[in-house]
């Protein structure tokens, strides 16, 4: 889904639920660009002799979503054409694949009263019969996942169809290439395989260090991530390759400094850095504003500038305290992440999200900030202690299940050398792990859309470590427990079968996970997702799975299931549906 070089796109893509005005827009658009205007609803009524609905209603949706195939195949072969598509077209992967390729992809969006005041509810199949206001929203909310996969959005409520193709005019000409390149490169990750690194026309380029495993796409600048076995010592150099100059300070923790911390400052001495570091105290507990102004006290005493580096040399926990005290000391000092856990590697270190903790919730206080350069180094993993190597492997899983069967048979297929840390099977885990969330922030940097669907086993797994007052479960393992009760409601739900829910708890446990944690309060636990960060208005953003390797996005799921589904996680009682009995 690129483009090659600068040249523009040779479609244009309008989706957007019934109503959004695709048709009308689709038409105002073409006749200033002096394109052919294209309605795929319109090309199968055409060819049917029969109208959407009458074909909804005599051969059912399954029938017709197959003529939406069809039309969009032959669609996809028109050069200089404005699509407008049916509002369900984009949940089909083929659709996307076809139709989307050299295209910049609009999503056209309204209120909910917009759109039931521009059509004729009774006449359409998804929103007939009784509260066609709260089908709309369901509507709405399981299709978010793919209309955010768009390059561009803008509202239609209080525009007209001229003024709206006047501004998706003069976006496409401006963005269009650069959009849909980026858009290109999160695609890359979905394929069946490890993607190699690409230019922007799909060729296959040779990067100028063969460690760098991704590249992170941000509006402050790239970063590139180097992922490989035995590479600390070569930090230095790294860092003069980017530029870096003046002193380096590292934080580092008091579990992590004694094991590292030497061979570090060695590194940056190596390259003639003056290099110092502070170690904090260790644990979640400590990831406090408190911890914070300690590290400040110590920039100041150390009479630290704006140009000079700080590395973070730790886990999840210096990651986040490292990186914001980076964000925040003297408006912002250049990052670099060196993460000594999983946990770090494949999530903290990536995508520039930094925070502390409060007493009523994890991260709630914390900014978005990307680092220069991420060096992640398979050897150190090594000294990590069982469980905290342990506590890892449930991000890894869950960039699988949220976006790539490859990874999933991967990590089935080699349980005990990718567990034992061998090199030959673990840095293949590391850098697609690493491609994936690579991928994702390049997309979506700030959370606005796509990158939520990191939040899969989240919101349960958030409020559980809160509940407990960060003294129960590990992250990763509130991770884990989160991703069985995320499934067993996706099971609940139709999105997920019972065989793909045993085997995403097959595999959690595979990996010396827990799929329960009794002992937490129910109450505390719910009240702290209400305090979780993707709250939407009143509701729980829930990130579900679709199938495995697929999201889906729900804000309507019942309270009573959440309560029953929790209480079976934090219970003696049994998960029921997908209960794993054996391992792999």
């Amino acid at each position: 889904m690129t483009t090659s070089g600068g040249r523009a796109p040779s479609r244009i893509v309008l989706i957007g639920l019934s109503g959004s005005g695709k048709s009308v827009i689709g038409r105002a658009l073409a006749a200033r660009l002096g394109w052919e205007a294209a309605d795929s609803d319109e090309l199968i009524e055409a060819e049917q002799r029969r109208t959407v609905p009458q074909i909804f209603s005599q051969d059912g949706e399954p029938r017709f979503r197959a003529l939406e195939q069809v039309a969009t195949e032959r669609l996809a072969g028109l050069p200089n054409a404005v699509i407008s598509t049916g509002g369900g077209a984009p949940l089909s992967e083929e659709n996307r694949a076809r139709l989307w390729n050299d295209a910049f992809v609009v999503r056209l969006q309204a209120r909910p009263e917009t759109l039931l005041a521009r059509i004729d509810a009774g006449s359409r199949p998804l929103l007939s019969g009784d509260e066609p206001h709260r089908r709309l929203r369901t509507l709405a909310t399981e299709r978010a996942p793919f209309y955010e996969l768009a390059d561009w959005t803008i509202a239609t409520d209080d525009l007209t169809p001229d003024e709206i193709a006047a501004e998706l005019e003069q976006a496409f000409r401006r963005f269009g290439p650069r959009l849909v390149a980026r858009r290109g490169r999160l695609e890359s990750v979905r394929a069946d395989g490890p993607p190699t690194q690409s230019s922007s026309n799909g060729e296959h380029i040779a990067p100028e260090d063969a460690d760098v495993s991704a590249t992170v796409h941000a509006s402050a600048g790239d970063y590139p991530i180097v992922v490989g076995w035995g590479i600390l010592a070569s930090l230095g150099s790294r860092l003069r390759r980017l530029g870096i100059a003046g002193r380096v300070r590292v934080i580092t923790d008091a579990n992590v400094g004694p094991l590292h911390a030497d061979a570090v400052l060695a590194a940056l001495e190596s390259a003639d850095y003056d290099a110092h570091h502070l170690e904090v105290s260790p644990g979640e507990d400590n990831k406090t504003l408190a911890a914070a102004e300690r590290v400040f006290d110590w920039l100041i005493s150390e009479r630290a500038e704006r140009r000079e580096a700080i590395v973070a040399l730790g886990g999840g926990v210096v990651t986040d305290l490292a990186g914001f005290a980076a964000a925040t000391f003297l408006r912002g000092v250049p990052l670099v992440h060196v993460p000594t856990s999983l946990l770090g590697a494949v999530d903290a270190a990536i995508g520039g999200k930094v925070a502390v903790d409060h007493p009523l919730g994890k991260n709630l206080v914390g900014a978005f900030y990307q680092p220069r350069l991420v060096v992640i180094d398979g050897e150190l993993l090594k000294t990590l202690p069982p469980r905290e190597l342990t506590s890892g492997w449930a991000e890894v899983i869950k960039h699988g299940l949220i976006t790539d069967l490859w990874l999933v048979d991967y990590l089935e297929e080699h349980v005990e050398s990718v567990r034992a840390l061998d090199p030959e099977t673990l840095l293949p885990v590391l850098r697609r792990s690493v491609e994936i969330k690579a991928a994702v922030v390049s997309a979506d940097e700030r959370e606005s859309g796509l990158r939520t669907t990191l939040n899969y086993g989240h919101t349960i797994g958030h409020a559980l470590e809160a509940a407990m007052a960060y003294r129960g479960p590990l992250h990763g393992e509130a991770v884990a427990v989160g991703m069985a009760g995320a499934g067993q409601i996706s099971r609940r739900l139709g999105l997920l079968s019972e065989a793909e829910l045993r085997r995403q708890n097959r595999l959690i446990e595979a990996y010396g996970l827990p799929l329960k944690w009794p002992g937490a309060d129910m109450n505390r636990l719910l009240s702290a997702m209400t305090l979780d960060k993707k709250i939407t208005g009143a509701s729980i953003r829930w990130v579900l799975l679709n199938g495995l390797g697929r999201t889906a996005g729900r804000s309507d799921v019942p309270i009573d299931m959440v309560r029953d589904v929790v209480g079976r996680l934090i219970g003696a009682s049994d998960l029921g549906e997908g209960r794993a009995n054996s391992g792999i």
